[in-house]
């Protein structure tokens, strides 16, 4: 039974001969789709792969069946670091294994990064993913399933290097970086690389028209062998090509697991230039032209991601506004899913239910005395639990007035408590209104009904500290200081 789940896997699995788009789906949200909603979604829109951030069996019975080849992320992975652990992980799960077309298993997030300033961290992560092979192996897998680590651009030399052939893994991983891959290699498992085109256009000066292909570059940078890139995308994935050859693996298949854009939090992050991005990235990604360093070869691409996450760590703005949909359900803006480059929007979520048409809004009006201190700790304290992330510099609602900036943190708290009117006091300084407050491009949400909480606890390991940005700070992210102080 095993051989044949198997050989139908491996009949689904990417590699044919065109870049595949697949998309990640996380839910560190307060509102979220249910699971169903989004298998759901993903086959109106036709993806036939995709990325989960746990191995939740709520989210796992909602793929059996789907067709949807899945990747599946192991958080927790210090639960299976032994061959023990990982074996009766198997056992428990093998139901979904052999019934969600599981074709991919990660190790944990960006392990060989955090391993530079802790070598334990690293050793874990390794022994995990022995481990958790050995064990698919032991149940007949191996050829289908791979088990792998997704790595942020961080482990290469990227701040340091003007072009590609420049690239090579930081010294401080070098050594255990160059073991790994040879580990991939004996297994035929692919590096995975998550990378931001648009930071490093922003960081470089370069313009954002060069995070991504274009049809009229902005810039050209020339390489050795008269290799020439017109854009961030080609450049940090040959800047990969160029380490896995140093380390002498240079035939390794790479994945870019996670590529995005965020809509909001980043300069040049809106929904008009992430429209611009994919509508040239994706039909990239399936013509199979290859790289400079790769011509011809596809380039399995992951979206980063379905929807938005109002609670990943706020220590970058932009880092909850990675969705191509709202927390709600509703596309943001036009994509084409398939790669053919269509100018149309994404099939909409079906059974979604919306709030009532209610915000909190600050009144100016106290029980008592007007006390700024204490409005400015009510918006704190807000924005502490709610997403007050389009309210930093640069983004969609940075342009607010004091009371405006008040009204948007507190109605941010209001639904995420689903509009509990019990949670619209602030000290006698908040109301329920029904007249909607947005202004501008500064949209303040209606979000969806409470739905299916199930498996949900943004706060337990691995999922709370999980976000899709470069590990060093770029933003000063003072709430008071910073957005309450505007127009005072």
């Amino acid at each position: 039974m095993a051989f044949i789940v198997a050989a139908i896997l491996l009949g689904l699995s990417i590699g044919g001969g065109e870049g595949a788009i697949g998309i990640n789906w996380g839910r560190n949200n307060a509102q979220r789709l249910t699971p169903s909603m989004v298998v759901d979604l993903l086959l109106q829109n036709g993806i036939k792969e995709a990325r989960i951030y746990s191995a939740d069996e709520d989210i796992l019975k909602a793929f059996d069946g789907s067709g949807i080849d899945l990747t599946i992320t192991l958080f927790d992975y210090e639960s299976v670091q032994t061959k023990e652990a990982a074996v009766q992980w198997m056992n428990t799960s093998f139901q979904y294994v052999e019934r969600c077309n599981i074709r991919r298993v990660y190790i944990g997030f960006n392990a060989f990064s955090m391993g530079m300033l802790n070598k334990t961290i690293l050793q874990v992560a390794m022994n995990a993913y022995t481990s958790m092979q050995e064990a698919i192996n032991q149940r007949a897998y191996g050829g289908v399933i791979k088990v792998t680590m997704p790595h942020s651009d961080y482990v290469i030399n990227v701040e340091k290097i003007t072009r590609p052939s420049e690239a090579d893994f930081r010294d401080l991983l070098k050594e255990q970086m160059y073991n790994y891959l040879k580990i991939l290699e004996a297994n035929k498992a692919p590096l995975v690389i998550e990378i931001l085109p648009i930071y490093y256009a922003v960081k470089q000066k370069l313009g954002i028209e060069f995070a991504g292909p274009s049809d009229n570059p902005s810039h050209i940078i020339e390489d050795v062998n008269g290799a020439v890139y017109t854009n961030y995308f080609d450049f940090l994935h040959d800047s990969f090509v160029w380490a896995i050859k140093k380390a002498g693996v240079p035939d390794l298949d790479i994945v870019v697991g996670a590529v995005g854009w965020p809509t909001d939090g980043l300069p040049g992050g809106n929904t008009t230039s992430a429209e611009n991005f994919y509508k040239h990235l994706l039909p990239y990604v399936t013509s199979n032209k290859g790289t400079p360093m790769r011509p011809g070869k596809p380039i399995d691409t992951y979206i980063h991601a379905l929807t938005d996450e109002n609670m990943n760590g706020d220590y970058f703005p932009y880092a909850r506004h990675w969705g191509i949909y709202r927390t709600n359900g509703e596309p943001k803006y036009k994509i084409d899913l398939s790669g053919q480059g269509r100018d149309i929007y994404p099939a909409r979520a079906k059974g979604i239910m919306r709030m009532p048409e209610r915000w909190c809004v600050y009144t100016g009006n106290p029980v008592k005395v007007f006390n700024k201190t204490k409005v400015v700790e009510e918006f704190t304290a807000a924005c502490k639990v709610a997403d007050c992330t389009s309210l930093a510099p640069g983004a969609s609602c940075s342009g607010l007035s004091f009371s405006q900036n008040v009204s948007y943190a507190f109605n941010m708290y209001f639904q995420m408590a689903f509009q509990d009117e019990r949670e619209c006091v602030f000290s006698g300084y908040a109301a329920v209104v029904t007249e909607d407050p947005s202004t501008g491009d500064c949209v303040f949400p209606v979000e969806v009904v409470k739905g299916q909480q199930i498996n949900f606890n943004f706060t337990r390991s691995g999922q709370g500290r999980r976000r899709f940005a470069p590990p060093s700070p770029i933003f000063v992210f003072l709430l008071t200081a910073v957005w309450v102080s505007l127009n005072c």
